[in-house]
């Protein structure tokens, strides 16, 4: 079974506020780009969540630590 790495869990670890982090991961995610693999991973109106270890999850943590 894989892993899945929840934007709350991620939210808890980095002590960032959950409305903010989605308005961030929105805009990093219109920049296909930049940033493909969020890009695809990105479907409206569902949870923001990624597979532990994807390429995704890395460029999300990648845009929330900035």
């Amino acid at each position: 079974m894989t892993d899945i790495v929840t934007l709350k869990a991620i939210c808890e670890e980095l002590k960032i506020d959950p409305r903010e982090a989605r308005e961030r991961l929105r805009a990093v995610a219109s920049d296909a780009k930049a940033n493909p693999e969020l890009a695809k991973a990105r479907k409206p109106r569902t949870p923001w969540q990624w597979v532990k270890g994807s390429a995704a999850e890395k460029e999300a943590l990648r845009a929330l630590r900035k």
